[in-house]
């Protein structure tokens, strides 16, 4: 209930929207009571004394407060609307803002597929019930306390017969809303695991299909799919009791009222209209007990999803600007160094991914990183633009250690080429200067010549005009890196940083891309993280990383003599020899 109300703060600023949404609840609610009361006056006041007149008046009335209902109802309805969808808006804006300030680290901890439901299902979950605790939740205490009232004006002697009927009423339907309330609250926790394996695995349907694990995503999805189907008939069996328990207690106190009543108005105590108006009363006390019943399901269902909301809105972002954050020269050299570095991924401090790393990179210098998958390549690029922190020694660009410098800073001075391409809904041409929304058509269109994309561009439908579906898929692999590398290009950054990104691409078309970021490269300090060696032949360094640690640094001449771990990469791919792994043979006895 903390997070519950911590989450309802967004609702704040629609304060005089969600006030005026009360008073027309309250003045709807008083109208409605009123109805019971003109109805009586009709029967007892005209009916019974055969008075035309009275029956028409008061009907006229009724028609009158009925349209005034309508017209309350429709304000109602309208500034109930505003509150619930402002402060939806809030709050999805205020999720999206955080998540835009979240580190890699913070990522790695929360899937895509949470922040998605988060984002969507949960704020609309949220939305909903912020609507109906206004609506329903003002309403139904009104009518409640109301009919109360007016039970005992309208017959107090009646109300005393009736009152431990409604007591025992009230006290059964507070137990089965408590219970439902924490059965809601476990429905919801299990639809969200039900979701989570849905959008895994629609994410995902490609990877099942390939491997042909269908049948295990069916189990899987299955397993959820019931735990929610007994979850949800343990509610309903819930409320199969509870409906009908409290029915027979409402028709038992009917039949107090008409038994009671009925005597006081062969008495003459008690007229016709009285009884009318008394019983409804009555039925009007009771339903928003069932009203009630229904909102415990969207409070129960709010709570879980105030919960996760907050767990978002409270991470806090690993990488933070320091208050005295420094930025570059104009005349920024582009120097990086690389000094005692260690590194482990947040949570994993017995998991060394990085170790001892000593590297100087010289102004200009292209510098290729080639080592076996798993071995460091990407976790020690990704230290240059500040995206995780090191745990020991720093990372300098020109002699200022990276924490100490604004990451926006830094950034805009680096250009990524990722090694997971990820292209936006929108035009080629938009992807492209997407870094650079400014830039020309002209620089976009030099920008693509670069990455080897202008020609397979212009023969798309439209030209740099064409729209790129959803996650590219209406592109290659090798076409998307394309285009991804041309993004980077055209910010004409310090520091250019290729993650593998030409994995995609065959080996003709890696090659004519390769010749031209040499040229782009000239005077720009490069990585180039690498699979291939034939793509880090014409490095100015070679490092090979084995195990998070820097085995050999030179030239491909050098490494060839002073590196075995290179010569057996160079071998593999580019040679006629083999690994001694191959040959099933120890590779350490080996050499």
């Amino acid at each position: 209930m903390k997070k519950l109300f911590s989450i309802l703060k967004f609702a704040k600023p629609y304060w005089w929207q969600a006030v005026i949404t009360l008073v027309m609840v309250s003045i709807g609610s008083v109208i409605d009571l009123s109805i019971p009361r003109l109805i009586q006056q009709i029967i007892d006041k005209g009916i019974a004394q055969n008075n035309n007149q009275v029956v028409v008046n008061t009907a006229l009335i009724m028609l009158g407060i009925t349209v005034l209902a309508a017209l309350v109802a429709i304000i109602q309805n309208y500034f109930s609307v505003w509150v619930g969808e402002g402060f939806a808006r809030d709050l999805r804006e205020a999720l999206f803002l955080k998540v835009q300030e979240y580190s890699y680290g913070n990522l790695d901890r929360m899937r895509t597929g949470q922040l998605v439901v988060r984002l969507s299902s949960d704020v609309m979950m949220l939305q909903r019930m912020v609507r109906m605790a206004i609506r329903i939740g003002t309403r139904a205490p009104i009518l409640m306390l109301g009919s109360l009232i007016m039970i005992f004006l309208t017959n107090s002697t009646l109300a005393l017969y009736i009152m431990p009927i409604l007591v025992v009423i009230i006290i059964i339907a507070g137990i089965f809303v408590s219970r439902m309330g924490n059965m809601f609250l476990v429905l919801q926790q299990k639809l969200d695991k039900l979701n989570i394996v849905l959008q895994e695995n629609i994410a995902g349907v490609r990877v099942v299909k390939a491997f042909v694990r269908d049948q295990y995503e069916n189990e899987r999805f299955e397993e959820r799919n019931q735990d929610i189907t007994d979850s949800a008939i343990r509610v309903m069996r819930t409320m199969s009791v509870l409906f009908p328990t409290v029915n027979v207690m409402v028709s038992i106190a009917i039949v107090i009222v008409m038994w009671f009543g009925g005597v006081q108005v062969i008495e003459g105590s008690l007229t016709i209209g009285e009884i009318v108006a008394f019983s409804n009363y009555l039925i009007t006390l009771l339903s928003p007990l069932m009203i009630m019943t229904m909102l415990s399901q969207v409070v129960a269902a709010g709570i879980a999803s105030a919960g996760r909301v907050e767990e978002v809105l409270n991470e806090e972002a690993e990488i933070v600007d320091q208050d005295d954050a420094q930025v570059f020269p104009e005349d920024m050299a582009a120097e990086v160094v690389f000094e005692d570095v260690g590194f482990h991924y947040n949570g994993h401090v017995n998991e060394t991914v990085l170790e001892n790393i000593n590297l100087k990179v010289n102004p200009g210098e292209t510098v290729a990183i080639l080592g076996a998958t798993g071995s460091g390549k990407s976790s020690l690029i990704n230290l240059i633009p500040r995206f995780y922190d090191v745990a020991e020694g720093k990372v300098l660009i020109d002699g200022v250690d990276v924490r100490d410098l604004k990451q926006d800073e830094v950034l805009s001075k680096i250009g990524i080429v990722p090694q997971e391409t990820v292209l936006f809904s929108g035009s080629v041409r938009d992807n492209i200067r997407y870094g650079r929304p400014e830039a020309t058509d002209e620089e976009v269109i030099a920008a693509a010549k670069a990455a080897q994309a202008h020609d397979f561009i212009m023969e798309l439908p439209d030209g740099y005009d064409t729209q790129i579906k959803a996650r590219g898929v209406n592109l290659s692999g090798g076409q998307k890196q394309r285009v991804s590398i041309a993004r980077a290009l055209l910010l004409k950054p310090e520091i250019l940083i290729l993650d593998d990104s030409t994995s995609a691409v065959d080996v003709e078309t890696e090659g004519k891309i390769q010749d031209a970021l040499d040229e782009l490269m000239v005077g720009r300090t490069s990585f180039v993280v690498a699979q291939r060696i034939s793509t880090v032949l014409n490095a100015d360094k070679i490092v090979v990383l084995d195990k998070g640690e820097i085995k050999a640094i030179g030239n491909h001449e050098t490494l060839m003599v002073d590196s075995p771990i290179y010569k057996e990469i160079y071998d593999t791919q580019l040679g006629d020899g083999f690994t001694y792994e191959d040959a099933g043979l120890n590779v350490e006895n080996e050499r």
